[in-house]
């Protein structure tokens, strides 16, 4: 059983990226135990123009026999012709499949630690499977895979016999597949389709199938035009399975179209047990009053600074009014959350060109933030330690000098009513610290004052008459924006930060 990924490069971009992505290394040859024999992987070549991973996986028919009889629900025709005489030590079928999500398990969640950018990347891919049981022939190999992205599916059939000719063609293909594509999302079309051409897995289907299928199928089987077939033939034809993996499968669809979580629209409730309405998150009542503040400043190219996880971005991106987005953080993992939340490799070109992801630091200066419109630092500056925020402030109000700046912070006079949060404590384990309400007032104001800004305060959540908002919003207003920071109104020319002022790329 077997079968080969090879991929393309420059110097730029070598094609032995490919081992970093696999987790493999190019030198060496490496087997692992499975639990019906060894997989093996190596490296038929390795250079920076091509790069070809191997996987060979040699099956053990006793072992098969006795964990199953050599067959799962559904069986393997083939496993009948005898105990251990059969087609499963040749032919990719679900025990490929199930080799290559163990051997290659951090490839197909898309995760490279040492260089985290590379998942993300569409690489020049052909994949080839010598012998692939087809049940449908060729025709269904087209039909799964040309829906996929593949520049060339190519599904030759392979003669029961090349000395007989008369005697037709096998039920076996040869499979070739080209395009460019990122490796996980074609090692996770390979670990469903693999057992749905062969209409067959070796073990037994139970109900977790379901969440493993949408796993493996996320972001291409929801609209796939053959995702009934797939899922049944993937569940062994299991009914009750099959139909609970096409009824999520259709609110996942249903929620790309509309640009929403699969959450939102899954909402349906017991009336009889739940007819009270429920209080809105403290963090919706926060991205609501944020978007409600950049409505009224007529903000169109919009900065998230500190971005996390890109739920602000996402809903910046349904409203056509912010022609620009850029969301930054520090942190890649972050990022890539952020990334696939707005499925930025599946957006249409109009979407995608509206909106950026960045990786910064609020502690340096950066050229890239500076003409926008607004800036948004939500629930960010209590992260830092007090020491650092003179060149938050600086980087935000001094050098990038955004018309309007949105601050929120926690109240930590709310925090008494908060049941749940012993006395003494803050509400995330990361803040370096949280404000009073006269606290934040008196940093904001002078931030004010120092860079020419005016600043009025917004509650967001319920409004305490005795200890005020669980949030605190300040927003900041630029009064002149071709007045320089130094000789804003309130100060004058010799006025500085309290702190040095950092210079492009210094730390501050």
């Amino acid at each position: 059983m077997f079968l080969t990924i090879s991929t393309t490069g420059s110097p730029e971009r070598p094609a032995t990226d490919l081992g970093y992505l696999l987790h493999k290394h190019p030198g060496k040859t490496q087997a692992f135990s499975t639990s019906h024999g060894t997989a093996h992987v190596f490296y038929p070549e390795a250079t920076a123009e091509r790069c070809t991973a191997a996987l060979l996986l040699e099956v053990d028919p006793v072992a098969l026999v006795r964990r199953g009889q050599g067959k799962g629900r559904g069986g393997a025709p083939d496993a009948a012709l005898a105990q251990y005489v059969n087609d499963r030590p040749y032919a990719a079928s679900s025990l490929l499949a199930v080799a290559l999500s163990g051997v290659f398990r951090t490839a197909l969640k898309g995760q490279c630690a040492l260089r985290p950018e590379l998942p993300e990347q569409a690489l020049p891919l052909r994949i080839e499977i010598p012998v692939l049981p087809a049940r449908g022939g060729a025709g269904l190999v087209h039909r799964l895979f040309d829906p996929l992205g593949w520049d060339l599916v190519q599904a030759e059939a392979v003669p029961l016999d090349e000395q007989f000719p008369e005697w037709g063609d096998s039920r076996y293909v040869r499979l070739v597949l080209e395009g460019e594509l990122r490796l996980a999302d074609a090692l996770r079309q390979l670990y469903v389709l693999l057992p749905v051409l062969d209409d067959a897995k070796h073990y037994w289907i139970a109900p977790d199938e379901v969440d493993k299928l949408l796993r493996a199928g996320d972001g291409w089987l929801a609209t796939h035009p053959q995702n009934g077939l797939i899922s049944s033939r993937y569940l062994a034809r299991h009914k009750r399975l099959t139909q609970d993996a096409i009824e999520r499968l259709e609110l996942v669809r249903l929620a790309e179209a509309d640009g929403s979580e699969v959450e939102e629209l899954d909402n349906a409730v017991d009336e009889t047990r739940d007819t009270e309405e429920r209080p809105v998150p403290l963090a919706v009542q926060r991205r609501e009053a944020i978007l409600a503040a950049l409505r009224a400043a007529g903000a169109q190219r919009v900065l998230d600074l500190g971005c996390g996880q890109g739920q602000l971005v996402q809903a910046l991106l349904k409203d056509p009014a912010y022609t620009e987005i850029i969301g930054m953080d520090v942190s890649v993992r972050a990022l890539h959350t952020a990334a696939r939340r707005l499925r930025l490799e599946r957006l249409g070109e109009r979407l995608s060109s509206r909106v950026t992801l960045l990786q910064g630091s609020l502690a340096y200066t950066d050229k890239r933030l500076a003409g926008y419109d607004a800036a948004v630092l939500s629930e960010v500056i209590e992260h830092l330690d007090l020491e650092r925020l003179p060149a938050l402030e600086y980087v935000v109000f001094g050098s990038a000098r955004p018309r309007t700046v949105l601050v929120t912070t926690p109240n930590v006079e709310y925090n008494v009513r908060w049941e749940t949060l012993p006395a003494g404590h803050v509400r995330h384990g990361d803040h370096r610290f949280e404000w009073t309400r006269e606290e934040f007032r008196a940093w904001a104001d002078s931030v004010a004052v120092r860079h020419g800004y005016d600043v009025a305060y917004v509650p967001v959540g319920d409004d305490d008459p005795e200890v005020g908002p669980p949030t605190q919003m300040a927003v900041f207003t630029q009064i002149d924006t071709t007045t320089d920071s130094t000789t804003s109104p309130g100060t004058t020319a010799d006025t500085t930060t309290t702190t040095d002022t950092p210079k492009e790329g210094e730390a501050a």
